[in-house]
Formats: structure tokens, C-alpha cells, sequence
């Protein structure tokens, strides 16, 4: 008999009062309908996917609006569900085609700039790194894989709002708020929507240390479904070695890299 406090999983296994066997359930219905929504023929109607994943219709809708939050499934028209770029950026970390042609793209970036390259996408109100190329500086920046950072103050994050509807602007505002990373941070709303005008002005963001102190990046955002941005890519320098003109000068090659990306993610 299982110990005080454990029950048994439905596999047999212990599961301390109840949790991991509720747990585990969870995944495993939160996996079927990702299978079910990346299966070919897709983007697949809501009873479609129940079908397939074989979870009842409400358990179904629920994950789903919580698949869409984090990224991983995208909503489609007539009520249609769809990957979404979290989870093809996942594919394109493990697959063998589509890496070779995402580390080329930021490869070649790296190699037009000689910087530190990050490709990030975008989830709710924060965008997550998913791949780093490191420069041959004799310097290193403390963001990593799997990061997940704020959009106000960051170059991707910025050229990602750049795009987006002013109220939704608003609405990622009001729910992550402002907070200051640096003394060089934009904490006021007015102001932040004054430099995405610029933003869209110019094709693409700068983060003059505003997210870390003697950092400077430049991102642009890469185009999705009805140009939505799924993310954003940047190049990311050090205000002791490269000046605010001479990282701007990377812009054009930073816009290409963007549109080449954006039929990968």
C-alpha cells in the first residue's frame, strides 16, 4: 500500500494527493490537441480537433485559449485553429530542414554585422529568445534560450508593439505595466507610443540601454498571418565598441534577415 499522503496514478504510479496524476492528465489532453491542431490538412475546426484529440469540447476550448496566450496554437478564420510560432519555433529548433535555413539567415546577419544575433518570439506580454549566435567580440550579454523578456524595453519587443493596433498597445500597457530596467527605460505610455511612431517611421527599434546598461540593440519585427508579427529578430552591440550610427547603419540587413525569416516561423 502507498505510504500517508500518496495515492496511486492511473498508471499505478504514486501521486501525492492526487496532484500528479491530475498533472499528468493535463499534459497528456494539452499534447492531443496540439497534435490534433499541427496535423496536416490544418488549420482544423473546433470539432475537429475535440474528435481527434479525443477531450471533451469545454476541456478542449479552454486549453486551446490557453495554447493561443502562450503562443503555440494560432486562431484562424471560421473559427479554425492553426500552429502557431511558438511551437514552429520549436520545430525549427529539432527539425532537420527548416534550422539550417533560420541558423543560415541569422548566421549571415551575424556575419554582415559581426554582432550578437537573437531571433525571439512574441507570446502575451513578453517575447521569448529561442536563438542566440554569439559575436567574436570579447564580450557577452546576459539574455540566453528561453529567456523571457519584456517588450517596452527591448529592441524585438518594441518593433513588435510598432506593429500592433494602438489599443492593443494599450491593453499590453495596462496589464504588464512599465517597469524600469535602466535609468534610460521608457516608463511612460505617452512617451513609449511616441517612439513606436518612430518605430514605424523608420522600419525598425533601438534600445539605447534601455533594457540593460551598456547594451544597444536594434530589432525588427518578422511578419505573420494578416501582419500580425510573430517576433522579431535584433543585433545587439556595446555602447563602448559601436555607436548609435554605426548600429543603425545594420538596419538594411537586419530588415532582410526579417522578411527571409518570416515564411519559417
Amino acid at each position: 500500500m502507498p505510504d500517508d499522503g500518496e495515492t496511486t496514478g492511473e498508471a499505478g504510479g504514486p501521486a501525492r494527493g492526487g496532484r500528479a496524476s491530475a498533472a499528468g492528465t493535463a499534459l497528456e489532453k494539452s499534447m492531443r490537441i496540439l497534435e490534433a491542431v499541427a496535423a496536416p490538412g490544418g488549420p482544423h475546426r473546433l470539432t475537429d480537433v475535440v474528435a481527434a484529440a479525443a477531450v471533451p469540447k469545454s476541456s478542449t476550448f479552454r486549453i486551446l485559449a490557453s495554447l493561443i496566450e502562450q503562443g503555440f496554437v494560432r486562431p484562424e478564420s471560421e473559427s479554425r485553429y492553426g500552429v502557431g510560432p511558438r511551437l514552429r519555433g520549436l520545430s525549427a529548433l529539432v527539425s532537420g530542414g527548416e534550422p539550417q535555413s533560420i541558423g543560415r539567415i541569422l548566421g549571415e546577419l551575424r556575419e554582415a554585422t559581426g554582432q550578437t544575433v537573437h531571433l525571439a518570439l512574441h507570446s502575451g506580454e513578453t517575447l521569448t529568445y529561442i536563438r542566440k549566435l554569439e559575436s567574436d567580440q570579447p564580450f557577452r550579454t546576459a539574455s540566453r534560450v528561453g529567456m523571457r523578456m519584456p517588450l517596452h524595453s527591448t529592441a524585438i519587443g518594441k518593433a513588435i508593439l510598432a506593429d500592433l493596433p494602438e489599443e492593443e498597445v494599450r491593453a499590453l500597457i495596462a496589464g504588464a505595466g512599465l517597469p524600469r530596467r535602466t535609468p534610460h527605460t521608457l516608463t511612460g505610455p505617452a512617451a513609449l507610443l511616441a517612439e513606436l511612431e518612430a518605430v514605424r517611421a523608420r522600419g525598425f527599434a533601438v534600445d539605447d540601454e534601455e533594457n540593460e546598461p551598456t547594451i544597444r540593440c536594434i530589432g525588427a519585427a518578422i511578419p505573420g498571418p494578416a501582419g500580425r508579427p510573430v517576433g522579431g529578430v535584433s543585433v545587439t552591440t556595446v555602447t563602448f565598441l559601436v555607436s548609435r550610427e554605426e548600429i543603425e547603419a545594420y538596419a538594411p540587413a537586419l530588415r532582410a534577415a526579417a522578411e527571409a525569416l518570416a515564411p519559417l516561423l
